[in-house]
């Protein structure tokens, strides 16, 4: 199928409910390249990094086509049947910790009548340690895939990653990003999550809930924007608070390796994805993410060189 056509992909209209939206930081990328501007991005940083976990990121180079595109290819897949997309489930990879590939929708019991509504797709970077045969749809468009996966790498993860290290005034800014190189192995991947709407009754049965509070495993968690609101945050009054999905930005999630290595300084925050208000609560949600992880080799011991952290 190369060069087979893709149809633009449509996001909904935003909600209209009075949510208890997070107020979050926006970093404006487009300074990091400026005298001072690294470190001024850096202080804007500091107190999200340490006390919030979340952020946005604005000008980071990737554009609204490219992004639209990967939610086309999101689209494409689901929309396949069934049985097209389980040729690229296997249980037993899943339970070994194998998370690439297809998960399918239903395989935790919630309650004794319903279960999850979340399908994922997992692509793994490109790096040469994770071939794997991709579904027709997707294989058509792998070089324009493989160049968001990287994009995502070198103009966001790579940068953030340097805001870090001179927040941590760490001696070398290079120092985080020398653990997370994107052609060295690591588990690093771009998902497309899919989660079916529910019905109202349904909804009241599992607490208005479509994944309970959590965090993630890995270093940073890119998630583009996409205006289905369901996304809450725990902040640190103990409060839930909804996560606006804010135009031509990305939010920004901390996660558990950054905070290993940096003895929790960073903070890697509990999160959950609540039922959408009423007006978007018939609607499919389609994420498109990308996930940054330390590299194999890398020990998540504590920083032992950062002054701050001394």
């Amino acid at each position: 199928m190369p060069g087979a056509i893709l149809s633009p992909y449509k996001q909904v209209p935003e909600t209209k409910a009075d949510l208890d939206w997070a107020e979050l930081v926006t970093l404006d990328l487009s300074q990091f390249d400026q005298s001072g501007g690294k470190e001024e991005l850096a202080k804007q940083l500091a107190y999200a990094a340490q006390h919030v976990g979340f952020f946005y990121v604005k000008n980071f180079d990737i554009s609204q086509e490219e992004v639209d595109r990967q939610f086309a290819l999101g689209r494409e897949f689901y929309d396949l049947p069934l049985e097209e997309k389980l040729k690229y489930h296997n249980l037993a990879d899943l339970e070994r910790g194998e998370y690439n590939g297809y998960r399918p929708a239903g395989l935790r019991q919630l309650t004794s009548t319903i279960k999850d509504n979340v399908q994922v797709y997992n692509l793994p970077k490109f790096d040469g340690y994770h071939d794997r045969p991709q579904p027709p749809v997707l294989q058509a468009h792998i070089k324009e895939v493989e160049s968001f996966s990287r994009k995502c790498h070198d103009l966001v993860v790579v940068k953030l990653l340097k805001l870090f290290a001179i927040l941590l005034e760490l001696p070398d800014e290079n120092q985080l990003v020398n653990d997370h190189q994107y052609d060295v192995k690591g588990e690093d991947h771009l998902r497309y999550m899919h989660y079916k709407a529910r019905t109202p009754e349904e909804n009241q049965q599992v607490g208005e809930m479509y994944s309970p509070g959590h965090t993630d495993l890995g270093s940073i968690t890119l998630l583009f924007r996409q205006p289905v609101a369901a996304l809450q945050i725990l902040n640190s009054e103990g409060q839930w608070k909804w996560v606006r999905p804010q135009d031509e930005t990305i939010t920004i999630n901390i996660c558990d390796a950054l905070s290993a290595l940096t003895a929790n300084y960073l903070n890697s925050s509990v999160y959950r994805v609540h039922a959408p208000p009423v007006d978007q609560a018939h609607v499919d949600r389609l994420g498109v993410l990308y996930f940054a992880r330390p590299n194999n080799h890398v020990v998540l011991d504590p920083i032992s060189n950062s002054s701050l952290l001394q």
